[in-house]
């Protein structure tokens, strides 16, 4: 069963007629019962437009919104406001009411419109605040919390009612690198243990890769790729997708045999650094222009020698970067600088050093330029 489903959906912030461009652009897109469903993309792509449409924040010019197989927006006929749909949010910015105790501030939302029983309402915040760690400090006053323990009771702010969507605007953003990382593996596991079908908004890669079971990576109002966090990284659409996920390199060039070895996915594209035979999620033509897009760890590396096997090209080593984990190179091969991710423990090697190149077929992938 889906929770969000959206079919269509425009928005425009101008008048119509003006010729503005969209902010949202004909975007359609499912989240499933459970699911943790990440739109991601730069700033001004429509992604927190688009949250803010299911949220009731933001009405859209067109399309269609359903929360549980009913429409909350349909067109122009049917807009139901914020107030009447099940969702819980967390902003940017927690907005603690800092003369409330964490006990009253994640209350407040059982406070307002019907209310509960004082016992009901009671033993909600109390699972709800130790659902996310925070039981200990109910008594705390907001101004007495760190960043990550106002961003929880945020969160339980947002459960407490029991919504049927949890939605996310960037809620990690204002913490430090640090805490940011501890936060998102206890976020994730929260709406694991709940259940909550969650929509999050991110700019950060990262962030979306190890949170989304799935991801709409978004690009001037329309969806560039919806997928797993491991098909947008290993198998991107585009070239836009490929270089906003993971720091990847890419050779323009031209398609020259398709169908190789009768794998009917699998393409040889001529590029400056020579024919590499590569796979892609798209069918393509001899001479179609095109790109080959790989990842740093997939690159083999080695001392230079003959060229013997097949996706083996040379190299020169221009810089070394050492990480602690690992080494990050930075190698000229074919009038451009590519990336390899060596481990530590692997040959030394030194700018300078001439280096063979190996390209693994399964992750060289054919992409639009």
């Amino acid at each position: 069963m889906n929770t969000v489903e959206i079919e269509n959906l425009h928005h425009n912030y101008t008048k119509k007629g003006s010729g503005a461009p969209n902010a949202i652009d004909d975007v359609s897109f499912e989240v499933a019962d459970g699911e943790f469903f990440v739109l991601l993309g730069p700033s001004g792509c429509g992604k927190t437009t688009t949250l803010r449409c299911v949220a009731g924040l933001e009405r859209p010019t067109g399309g269609t919104i359903r929360l549980n197989g009913t429409p909350v927006v349909q067109g122009g006929s049917k807009y139901v406001p914020t107030n009447k749909r099940n969702i819980g949010m967390v902003f940017q910015d927690y907005a603690i009411w800092p003369h409330m105790t964490v006990f009253q501030n994640v209350a407040f939302p059982l406070t307002v419109g019907k209310r509960l029983p004082k016992g009901e309402l009671k033993r909600r915040v109390e699972e709800t605040l130790k659902l996310v760690r925070l039981d200990h400090l109910a008594g705390r006053h907001g101004t007495q919390l760190s960043g990550g323990q106002q961003q929880r009771v945020s969160l339980a702010r947002a459960l407490v009612r029991e919504p049927a969507v949890l939605l996310l605007d960037e809620p990690l953003s204002n913490l430090d690198a640090a805490l940011r990382e501890r936060m998102r593996t206890e976020l994730r596991s929260i709406q694991q243990n709940v259940g909550i079908t969650t929509m999050l908004v991110t700019h950060d890669q990262v962030e979306a890769l190890s949170m989304a079971t799935r991801i709409a990576l978004m690009q001037d109002g329309k969806i560039a790729q919806l997928g797993t966090p491991r098909e947008l990284y290993e198998r991107p659409a585009s070239r836009f997708v490929a270089e906003f996920i993971g720091s990847g390199t890419i050779y323009d060039g031209n398609v020259v045999t398709t169908s190789v070895e009768g794998h009917p996915n699998r393409y040889v594209i001529e590029t400056t650094l020579g024919k590499v035979t590569a796979v892609s999620r798209q069918p393509w033509t001899v001479g179609d222009a095109a790109s080959l897009a790989f990842r740093p760890e997939h690159v083999e590396v080695r001392l230079g020698g003959p060229i013997t096997k097949q996706n083996e090209f040379s190299g020169v080593v221009r810089n070394a970067l050492y990480l602690g984990n690992g080494v990050d190179l930075h190698i000229e091969a074919g009038g451009q600088l590519l990336r390899a991710s060596v481990t530590a423990e692997d040959e030394s090697f030194n700018i300078g050093d001439t280096v063979n190149l190996e390209l693994p077929v399964k992750h060289a992938v054919v992409i639009a330029s």
